[in-house]
């Protein structure tokens, strides 16, 4: 039997809360009626683009506890995990030109990818956490992705919602916060 480990259990907990924090910000940000350059919109990415930053380090950690029982499981986890990873990688380059003009002007994310960037983070993270719930009976509640899709939409619905949605997303990774045991899985 193992436990989850200490770093799941801080990425759990930590980008909900880095994701709270960007939405509230958003919104002290917004109260002009302008979103834009200022001291709430400056720390606000800043906590967006360490949540991102974390994401991507978190569905590493994700395909860490996908049992690689058989070929097909191994290579279907490792293809959700590179495909979420290639979406956080999007986001944080959006968010980074957001930060930095300079970088905005001079090195803009190409049309396809900030077309294909959200979307491929979601699926990988989304069938990271399904195959979690299928191959690890216990381990992760069916209700638990569903509730990352759920804070998914309502990101896409207005971005005004991020701070339910991060919500959403705390409750729905509140299993992997908790130190559970699970059975062993083949490395």
């Amino acid at each position: 039997m193992t436990s989850t480990t200490p770093t799941t259990r801080l990425l759990s907990v930590l980008i909900p809360l880095l994701l709270l924090s960007y939405g509230v910000l958003r919104l002290i940000d917004g109260m002009d009626g302008d979103h834009g350059p200022g001291v709430a919109w400056n720390l606000g990415h800043t906590f967006f683009l360490a949540a991102f930053l974390l994401f991507g380090a978190f569905v590493v950690v994700l395909r860490g506890l996908i049992p690689a029982a058989t070929i097909r499981m191994r290579t279907a986890a490792s293809a959700a995990m590179v495909t979420g990873v290639f979406g956080a990688g999007c986001f944080v380059w959006v968010i980074l030109g957001d930060l930095f003009s300079g970088l905005a002007d001079s090195a803009p994310l190409p049309g396809p990818l900030e077309f294909a960037g959200p979307p491929a983070f979601q699926l990988g993270m989304l069938a990271l956490l399904i195959m979690l719930v299928a191959v690890r009976p216990g381990r992760l509640p069916v209700w638990s992705p569903a509730l990352v899709a759920l804070s998914f939409i309502l990101i896409a619905v207005s971005l005004d919602l991020i701070p339910l949605a991060a919500v959403g997303l705390m409750a729905g990774f509140s299993p992997l916060a908790h130190n559970r045991r699970c059975p062993n899985h083949a490395p």
